[in-house]
């Protein structure tokens, strides 16, 4: 049985949860999460479960250590954990949802105490091999509160039986465990060439819940690694002389800051 948790989301595009606790309640995190704890508030951490469950989720996307905020206090008192990077925090009310949640790796952020956390891999050959983000997940277990942190603008479908669409392996957030998780070859040598959305596409087929997200953290990691090696090639081009000038306004060009 988990804790009951009260809780408020503050912020917009960065934002945090703050949780209130009741005497000896208790929220779990990853270590790094926390933002800012009142007195009362105690921190245990270890792996949650022995050395296997620290593994598992290692293997997930996790830390090996997990925190545990307890209030040991007589009143109540409050803790605050922040996204790790643009986008939103999604509350999931497990015991709503059937008792059982999927979500990407790198995705949980916190949970009321009693809430397990495990590792979900996919059942067939070719999402196991061509998944990318999607190969591995999480699966998120109990009748308590959880909250998951995605990028970007989050959209969420109901996908009626038999319905399907087809996402980007990393806009995935989360879904239902009565979704059907697959994944598709794009087709074609032009669209898989150059269509810039991948070889692969995950394709989801309901009955259930599904979470997605505009703004994958590996595509935000990519487009910033890509400005910055833009950047250094174009000062680069700049100390040499005529030809840097060519150079930085081609740089500059591909980077999307020049307009003509």
């Amino acid at each position: 049985m988990a804790d009951i948790i009260d809780y408020k989301i503050f912020g917009d595009d960065m934002q945090i949860v703050e949780i209130e606790l009741d005497p000896n309640e208790g929220v779990r995190a990853e270590a790094g999460a926390m933002m800012y704890m009142e007195s009362g508030i105690q921190m245990q951490t270890n792996t949650g479960g022995g050395i296997w469950a620290g593994f598992k989720r290692m293997v997930a996307g996790e830390g090996f250590f997990i925190t545990t905020f307890l209030n040991t206090a007589w009143n109540k008192s409050k803790v605050a954990f922040g996204a790790p990077y643009p986008g939103k925090i999604i509350p999931l009310h497990l015991g709503e949802l059937g008792g059982t949640f999927i979500c990407q790796k790198d995705a949980f952020l916190c949970a009321a105490n009693g809430i397990d956390i495990d590792v979900a891999f996919t059942r067939k050959l070719g999402a196991g091999l061509f998944g990318g983000e999607g190969f591995i997940l999480q699966r998120l277990t109990g009748d308590g509160l959880a909250f998951i942190h995605a990028g970007g603008t989050i959209i969420k479908k109901q996908l009626a039986p038999g319905e399907t669409i087809r996402v980007d392996t990393g806009c995935l957030v989360a879904m239902a465990p009565t979704i059907n998780y697959d994944i598709q070859f794009i087709g074609g040598f032009k669209n898989a060439m150059f269509g810039g959305e991948g070889v692969f596409l995950a394709q989801l087929t309901g009955p259930g819940m599904v979470y997605l997200q505009s703004l994958p953290f590996s595509r935000l990691a990519d487009r910033i690694f890509a400005a910055s090696r833009i950047g250094s090639n174009s000062n680069r081009d700049e100390s040499d002389g005529i030809g840097g000038i060519g150079g930085s306004i081609l740089g500059g060009i591909l980077g999307g800051d020049r307009r003509f």
